[in-house]
């Protein structure tokens, strides 16, 4: 396979400045879709070059990437277009913008915007391209043909509606507070927490959680210490009494140490009072032993 694509880029270097086009014979087409409760991907391979493909994370809209065998469009920018077909008389191009093409697997990701527009067009007949000019005036296009798209777009629509809330790098910080004082998990809390849980019972691999306990000045040290590791403890039991282990879990707490905001009036105070939610993929040689919490000996009043 290797020796093919050198092959094709010596004859495309011997030949003078000239337009080159990648894609898919008509009969040949196939739109493939792939995908988890992480991630789905409605894709189709381009013959001699790779493929085109959109890709949706949980909690994200949709991008579309081109990838590649072999670099033969080289580095620089390219444009973006959703081109209309031959046989839509009287239609133009939609210039979509450029890209950056890089060197690696993956020639460039788009925005969500430009990937929008471009399942957009495809709903509507037209054609994904990637138009690059070389330095030597050559021109090198890859394009996408729409058909059998619907099918496919549909296939991938339901994968879609399986996606998780929220990816990793959504859910992996979090913050639960506890603005009118106490101990206890409001409403709002649970509901951050359980878009957290849901996220730790799919992916298996996530397996700590680091949770921080905060207070506020209102109380003396050794009270608002005791607060912030009972509102630590609730998120914990809150994880446990849903199904995660103790082992798991890795508690600290720390009174007014660490404030987010002064403490020099009400509503700065109310978000001092909280818990930091981490969830980590930690192995298991080296998860951290649990620190020892200091003994309750005051009350809820902060």
């Amino acid at each position: 396979m290797r020796q093919r694509y050198l092959a094709l880029l010596s004859v495309f270097a011997s030949l003078p400045a000239m337009a080159l086009t990648f894609q898919t014979r008509l009969e040949s087409i196939e739109w493939t879709v792939e995908g988890d409760k992480f991630e789905c991907r409605l894709s189709q391979p381009i013959t001699d070059f790779g493929s085109g493909e959109f890709v949706r994370r949980a909690g994200e809209q949709a991008t579309f990437r081109l990838k590649a065998y072999n670099p033969m469009l080289g580095g620089g920018s390219a444009t973006l277009l959703a081109a209309a077909a031959p046989w839509q008389p009287g239609r133009g191009d939609i210039n979509l913008g450029s890209v950056r093409l890089g060197s690696g697997d993956v020639l460039f990701n788009s925005s969500q915007l430009q990937a929008g527009r471009l399942i957009g067009g495809l709903m509507e007949g037209r054609s994904p391209v990637v138009r690059h000019y070389s330095r030597e005036g050559g021109v090198s296009e890859v394009r996408l043909l729409p058909v059998r798209f619907s099918k496919a777009y549909g296939d991938y629509q339901s994968c879609v509606a399986k996606l998780l809330p929220k990816n990793f790098d959504q859910v992996r910080q979090s913050e639960v507070g506890f603005p009118g004082g106490g101990i206890d998990l409001d409403a709002k809390a649970k509901a951050r927490l359980q878009v957290m849980l849901e996220f730790l019972k799919a992916d298996p691999t996530v397996n700590h959680i680091q949770l921080d306990g905060h207070s506020d000045n209102s109380g003396n040290r050794l009270t608002n210490r005791d607060l912030s590791r009972r509102r630590a403890l609730a998120v914990m039991e809150f994880f446990k009494a849903n199904g995660i282990p103790e082992s798991q879990i890795e508690m600290r707490f720390h009174g007014e140490r660490y404030p987010l905001a002064p403490n020099t009036n009400a509503a700065n105070r109310a978000k001092n009072r909280r818990v930091n939610v981490q969830l980590q993929r930690v192995p298991v040689a080296e998860k951290p032993a649990p620190q020892a919490a200091a003994p309750a000996n005051a009350a809820a009043t902060s």
